[in-house]
């Protein structure tokens, strides 16, 4: 018995002493039991097991042969700042490090050598311009790679492939844009074979929020980190605004899942899989009726985070926009939020749109990060949503003026900032420079949608052109489906009211709808090249 009990001791002291060993040279050695829950659409995952491809990309000069080209008659120095900022992120494409597990060459974020969730979803919604230069949108394979047998994606990975969070750390995931940018993608080149690929990922990354980061009652939680937000004053003061969950409902974590299962059902729907996903709209159900009857503050007319003992947070945030992407509110209330975009004590700064309202006690003018910057992606989303919800004239407004003080500020310093300042036309405070990064946006994306004018949807079969200047512009390579590229040009008008003159050229069929003056519109088929014919 006691050879026995001196056994077990020495034992005990070798496994201790492996342990400690563990611990010296790294928290990862150390032998933790496996907990994974393995999930069935992580086993379809093929990301996972995939052989890397090393796709080179050329360089700027041919990228300038290949990509989209805008015109725009007397404008020369916003089209050298649309090339510049194509030229910044052509150079920032990375190959994989080998033994990594990542599977795609990428665009870097042009900030710490690691990629970001929250940077990569936004970075492909100007990204997805240039696919005919080089696949872009395989940046977010990566992701998809490292995804662990419970569905979790870290939002932080470093360039080694490991990832940067343990997955239970409040600030490990999120935000999920995913499922809403690889739509953006979609729509744009029509791409079915992806969405089958993708589709088991989202699906099982979507399952591990449900299970891991929601409350008893289904609402969601996040952290300052996870929502990517770091230091918007929200939680309270005995919380770290970074690092915890502050025992609260997040209001943009719950509308972010919103959309996320409409976008899921969308994809499912179109690859015929959306039986295997339905319950998903039985939480978008829940979380609507939870953010109308909890977050939503009628007095103020404005959506808030909720504390744990049911009380709302009184920040307006950025955030709160992310209603506009889904069908979280009624007309009435999306007006009422809508509204607080034009008030001048609150979001109607110099520079649009602050993240943190005016009237907040921690906003600050030159931004501060979250406590007021301007933010090209979170503008992406609010005046995409504007839009998409038919305030586009709020849209356009916005658009312009956030398009309008970034040209300013490279004007001034000759590139492009992580974000902005509000009340003054310059970068933001401690803002990194050449960041195309996010910042790719407002000089690219914003610029062909809302200054330019121009949408499409292959997947519809549809261009959109909204004619809003009276100088000849238009864009040649627009790129409009796997293969093919449409050529727009509208000549010089003598006011806004004239009935634009549209010439096109295409390979492809495709219906055009032009909206030019006093809300005239007119919608044609445009089966070949030549003028287009807009009769009143």
């Amino acid at each position: 018995m006691i050879r026995r009990t001196i056994a077990a001791i020495a034992a005990a002291c070798a496994t201790c002493a492996v342990a400690a060993q563990g611990l010296k040279s790294g928290p990862y050695e150390l032998p933790y039991k496996n907990t994974y829950v393995k999930d069935v659409f992580v086993a379809e995952n093929e990301f996972r097991t995939a052989e890397p491809e090393s796709v080179e990309p050329g360089s700027f000069e041919q990228a300038r042969e290949v990509l989209p080209a805008p015109v725009w008659e007397g404008h020369d120095r916003e089209i050298e700042m649309y090339w510049h900022a194509w030229r910044i992120a052509v150079g920032n494409i990375r190959q994989p490090q080998p033994g990594s597990g990542f599977v795609s060459p990428y665009l870097d974020i042009a900030y710490n050598g690691n990629i970001f969730m929250w940077d990569m979803s936004f970075m492909m919604m100007f990204a997805r311009y240039g696919h005919h230069f080089f696949p872009f949108q395989r940046s977010l394979d990566n992701f998809y790679a490292k995804q662990h047998p419970d569905g979790f994606i870290c939002r932080e990975i470093r360039a080694d492939g490991s990832d940067c969070f343990e997955r239970y750390d409040p600030t490990s995931t999120g935000p999920d844009l995913l499922p809403w940018v690889e739509l953006a993608y979609y729509r744009q080149f029509g791409d079915t074979e992806r969405l089958h690929r993708i589709f088991p990922a989202l699906c099982a990354y979507a399952k591990w929020w449900r299970m891991n980061r929601t409350w008893p009652d289904g609402t969601y939680w996040s952290s300052g980190w996870g929502t990517g937000m770091d230091n918007m004053p929200r939680v309270r003061p005995e919380y770290s605004p970074i690092f915890s969950h502050g025992h609260m409902v997040w209001l943009d974590t719950n509308l972010q899942q919103l959309l996320v299962d409409e976008a899921l059902l969308r994809i499912g729907f179109h690859i015929e899989r959306w039986q295997e996903i339905e319950e998903l709209e039985d939480e978008m159900k829940y979380l609507k009726r939870y953010v109308n009857e909890h977050l939503w503050d009628d007095a103020q007319g404005f959506l808030f985070d909720r504390y744990g003992d049911g009380t709302l947070c009184t920040t307006k945030g950025i955030g709160a926009y992310w209603a506009l992407q889904t069908d979280a509110l009624d007309v009435g209330r999306l007006d009422r939020l809508v509204a607080h975009l034009s008030d001048t004590t609150e979001f109607a700064r110099p520079h649009r749109t602050p993240s943190l309202s005016a009237d907040h006690p921690k906003y600050n003018p030159g931004g501060r990060y979250w406590q007021g910057g301007v933010w090209p992606g979170t503008n992406y989303m609010l005046i995409d949503g504007l839009w998409r919800k038919g305030y586009r004239d709020e849209a356009r407004r916005i658009a312009e003026n956030h398009y309008a003080a970034v040209f300013e500020v490279w004007k001034n310093t000759g590139t492009f900032w992580e974000y902005y300042a509000p009340e003054r036309i310059e970068p933001g405070f401690m803002a990194r420079k050449d960041f195309v990064g996010w910042t790719g946006l407002p000089p690219i994306a914003v610029f062909i949608e809302y200054v330019l004018g121009i949408k499409s949807d292959y997947s519809e079969g549809s261009i959109e052109w909204d004619v809003t200047k009276t100088e000849a512009h238009g864009i040649d390579r627009y790129p409009f489906g796997p293969d093919h590229t449409v050529d727009l040009r509208v000549r010089r008008r003598g006011s806004a009211s004239q009935v634009p003159a549209v010439h096109v050229t295409t390979d492809v069929p495709f219906d055009l709808t032009v909206r030019w003056g006093d809300g005239m519109s007119r919608t044609v088929r445009v089966e070949k090249s030549g003028d287009v014919e807009l009769k009143r």
